[in-house]
């Protein structure tokens, strides 16, 4: 099964809230690269169609992250599948339409420079990150308080924004760090191109 399969498997079969159809209609549209558009630029899932593997790795590694002994027992808290699904899959709405094919040049192992196909970063809607991701999601169909603060602070502590307010957002919604873990998780140890080689 593909990723794109297996995104709206999941998407289908967990999120029902008022809304969710028409979402999943712009996702599939020919308005939004969604399945096509790459994760990054040059770094993980930095290929045609990587923002979607990397959302369903996300929604794999969150669902096994909460479902953990240890984290139900120090979290204590449970959540719907449908929170879950809504978080992981779509986290990173906010790359939708940033990522424009180029190249670059490279040497090779001989020393020879080699054009290189890559993706360039050029946001024509720069609104942040996580948030951004929320301002999207939220023409569609309504949020909690929790499912919005674990999108806007899914980044954690390697975006721009002051750490105290990652801190205080980590505190207060569990499943804020639960995404960012399961983000860098997929992003770090599973996409990783140095794990790759």
């Amino acid at each position: 099964m593909s990723a794109k399969e297996k995104f709206i498997k999941i998407y289908s079969q967990y999120i029902k809230r008022e809304g969710a159809d028409k979402l999943l209609e712009y996702l599939l549209s020919p308005s939004s690269d969604f399945f096509t558009a790459p994760a990054s630029a040059r770094f993980h899932s930095s290929y045609e169609g990587g923002l979607v593997d990397h959302s369903v790795n996300v929604y794999e590694c969150l669902t096994s992250y909460l479902n953990s002994p240890r984290t139900k027992e120090i979290i204590g808290t449970s959540y719907s599948e449908e929170s879950i699904a809504i978080v992981a899959l779509l986290h990173d709405l906010c790359k939708i339409g940033v990522y424009k094919k180029g190249f670059r040049n490279v040497k090779d192992e001989k020393g020879a420079w080699q054009r290189v196909d890559t993706f360039e970063y050029d946001d024509q809607m720069p609104y942040g990150h996580g948030e951004k991701s929320v301002y999207i999601i939220s023409g569609y169909m309504r949020l909690t308080r929790e499912e919005a603060f674990a999108i806007r602070y899914h980044m954690g502590y390697s975006s721009t924004e002051d750490p105290r307010n990652v801190s205080a957002a980590f505190e207060m919604f569990p499943l804020a760090f639960a995404l960012s873990t399961a983000d860098s998780e997929a992003t770090y140890f599973i996409e990783s191109e140095k794990k790759k080689k």
